[in-house]
Parts: C-alpha cells; sequence; structure tokens
C-alpha cells in the first residue's frame, strides 16, 4: 500500500451516531515523498546515537529511571493530572492530601513502564504486555472501574461532552479484538519489509484510532512507542518517550491524527511522527551528555570528603534515581544511622549538590537541583 493511495476507512452507522473503522495495517507498505527518506534517516541516526550512550555509560538504569518519572509526568499531564515532577518524586505523605489521586495516577504510570519493561525479558509486545500495563495504569485511580486490563466492551468517544457532539468516535467495540489482533502481526510482521520506525508512527496512529481501552488510552499508547524500540532492539534502553513531543505540539499532534480520517493523509502523520522521533532522540543525547558532564564534577567534589567518601558516592547514585530527598530517606536507602545521613546531607549541602526545599525545621526535603534541572528544560 502506498502511503498516497491510502484510504484510512470507513463510518458506520451505528445507534444515533457514526463511528469509525480503520482499515488494518498488517500489510507492506511503500511511499513516493522524498521527505519521509530524509526524515526516517535523521530519526535513525539520533536514535542510534541516543542508544549510544545506553551501550557505554556505566550504571545508565541510575539516570534511566529519571527519564521514566519525567515520562510519567508529562504523559499524565496530558490527560490533565497537576502533578509536577517535584512532586511525582515525593513520597505519598509529603504529597498535599488535595494532591494525591494526581500524583498516584502519576506513579502508576511509573510501576505500568517498570513493570511492562521488565516483561519484555520474557514476553514479546504483544497485546497481553499492554493489557497488563493498562490494569497497572488503572489500579486504585479515576477510571478503576472501567475494565481495567482488558479491551473495552462498550462504545467510546473523544472530545465533547456527549457521543452527540464527540470530536471523533472510535470503531465500534465489537471490532476491537480483531483490529487489536492485527496491530500485533504487524509489530512482529518478517513477511514484509517495513522499516520499524515506519511501522511505529503506523501503529500509534492505529492504536489511539482503535481507542481499545475505556480509558487511558492515550498513555498506553504513548508507552508503546520504548516498548516497540526496546522489544525491537532498536534501545537497549526505554532512554526515549514522546509525550514531551506531543504535549508541546498538542494542537499539531491532534490536527495530523485526525487529517488521517478524515483526510486520508497519511504523510503529514509520518512526517509529524518521525520529527518528533528526532527531535525528541537528539534531545535525549543531549541531556545523557550535560548529565555526564555533571556526574564527573560531583563526583570529583566529593572525593574532598576524605574518609566520608564512599557514603558521599552512595548517595550521589541514590540521588540520581531520586534528585528530591530527606535524611530518613538517606539512612534508608543507604543502611546507615540517622546522625550519618545528617552529616552526609550537610557534606552534600557544603557541595552545593543538596539544596533544602521544603522550608521545614523538621522533615526537611533536599533535591539535587542541577541533575533536576535537566529534566525540566
Amino acid at each position: 500500500m502506498k502511503f498516497e493511495h491510502f484510504k484510512a476507512g470507513v463510518w458506520r452507522r451505528q445507534y444515533q451516531y457514526k463511528s469509525f473503522s480503520p482499515v488494518p495495517i498488517d500489510r507492506e507498505w511503500t511511499w513516493e515523498d522524498a521527505t519521509i527518506n530524509t526524515l526516517l534517516e535523521q530519526a535513525n541516526r539520533a536514535l542510534g546515537e541516543l542508544n549510544a550512550y545506553s551501550l557505554i555509560v556505566p550504571d545508565i538504569d541510575l539516570f534511566i529511571e529519571m527519564h521514566v518519572v519525567k515520562e510519567a509526568q508529562t504523559s499524565s499531564r496530558i490527560e490533565g493530572t497537576q502533578t509536577g515532577i517535584d512532586e511525582a518524586l515525593l513520597a505519598e505523605e509529603q504529597v498535599r492530601p488535595e494532591k494525591r489521586d494526581d500524583w498516584r495516577e502519576v506513579r502508576n504510570y511509573i510501576d505500568a513502564v517498570n513493570q511492562a519493561i521488565a516483561d519484555l525479558k520474557t514476553l514479546p509486545l504483544s497485546n497481553r504486555l499492554l493489557r497488563q500495563a493498562h490494569a497497572t495504569l488503572m489500579h486504585g485511580v479515576r477510571g478503576e472501574h472501567k475494565q481495567p486490563g482488558e479491551f473495552r466492551t462498550s462504545q467510546n468517544w473523544i472530545g465533547g461532552s456527549s457521543i452527540a457532539d464527540a470530536v471523533f468516535v472510535p470503531p465500534h467495540p465489537g471490532e476491537v479484538p480483531e483490529l487489536m489482533g492485527d496491530l500485533e502481526k504487524f509489530w512482529h510482521d518478517e513477511s514484509i519489509a517495513v522499516p520499524h520506525l515506519i511501522r511505529i508512527a503506523i501503529s500509534h496512529y492505529q492504536f489511539e484510532t482503535i481507542h481499545p481501552f475505556s480509558d487511558g488510552n492515550g498513555r498506553i499508547g504513548r508507552l508503546m512507542v520504548p516498548l516497540y524500540l526496546v522489544s525491537h532492539g532498536l534501545l537497549a534502553k526505554p532512554s526515549l518517550y514522546l509525550s514531551d513531543f506531543f504535549e508541546r505540539n498538542r494542537a499539531s499532534y491532534y490536527d495530523a491524527l485526525m487529517r488521517v480520517r478524515v483526510s486520508n493523509d497519511l504523510i503529514h502523520w509520518v512526517r509529524f511522527f518521525l520529527a518528533g522521533m528526532a527531535e525528541t532522540a537528539a534531545k535525549g543525547r543531549d541531556v545523557f551528555g550535560k548529565i555526564l558532564a555533571l556526574r564527573t564534577e560531583v563526583e570529583h567534589a566529593v572525593l574532598s570528603l576524605g574518609k566520608r567518601a564512599p557514603n558521599a558516592q552512595a548517595a550521589l547514585n541514590l540521588l540520581y534515581c531520586k534528585p528530591i530527598i530527606s535524611a530518613a530517606d538517606l539512612a534508608h536507602g543507604l543502611s546507615v544511622s540517622s546522625p550519618t545521613a545528617q552529616t552526609l546531607v550537610k557534606d552534600l549541602q557544603k557541595l552545593s549538590v543538596l539544596q533544602e526545599i521544603s522550608g521545614q525545621e523538621r522533615g526537611r526535603v533536599y533535591a539535587f537541583d542541577r541533575y533536576l534541572s535537566l529534566f525540566l528544560s
């Protein structure tokens, strides 16, 4: 199927509304648009440079955890949650009661990402994997009664106050299992010669068009991208997430998806997606470069602590995963006494590694601001 000849699907009359039935996508794909070739080359090159960090940086998993937190916070913010990345790093008891519902949604997303990545060691990217991630995402939060971990059995819609004035109505629930089965085949079909990044672009569009769950489709659809990259060996670690790009270009993102459904303009969507991949991978590469420069600087600084340097180094490793921390967290994480943790905090403050951010006399909270800021830019 050439992109230029693509027909996205048909509108089907249901009871008092029309739903959109997308065509299956497990097929050969070609295109004449030369811009796609250029964008594909740029995205692959940036992705390879990003992946190089995963292969050469010691203890890379220390830094991957913050990438996951950033993704969880940003992806959830697209859906309306108001948790900042600094709040996402706090323990639940440190979060204001009125903000804990949003905080739980972000933490659920973190758990869903980590669980899905771990499951890829024994499972391929599959509908089963996505359903498991969805069950974790929806556990104990808003939407927990909307069939967590299962494909929907009722009609949903996007935008509008009701199905009557919806912006878009996905396919009838009876079509979902077959469409999702076709999507899964497309991920692994070796009989067709389609570049991986083209497959991901088409897959993300198709997933968001099917909208297979009653709730949480946006977050699972965005999570599907790094899962594909890791499962097919394009990334050794889950270090690329598109939520930041989609949020900064939110109107263009939704417009590009709708242009496929309304005008069959798959070329515009693939261009947009590949540009986002290239930009996001390049940004991730630059962030890793800044992380390594900061790491070299602060680890050199802690050597001045003499006999306390080993504890300080261990504290840094903890801070790379959790850059907002209390002395009690430090004591627990390093298995040291409270006085030792307090001394360590003072040492790291003197070295300008930690800054006190709570303004409290008791239960003080500290931030590794220079590291945290790398994920806020």
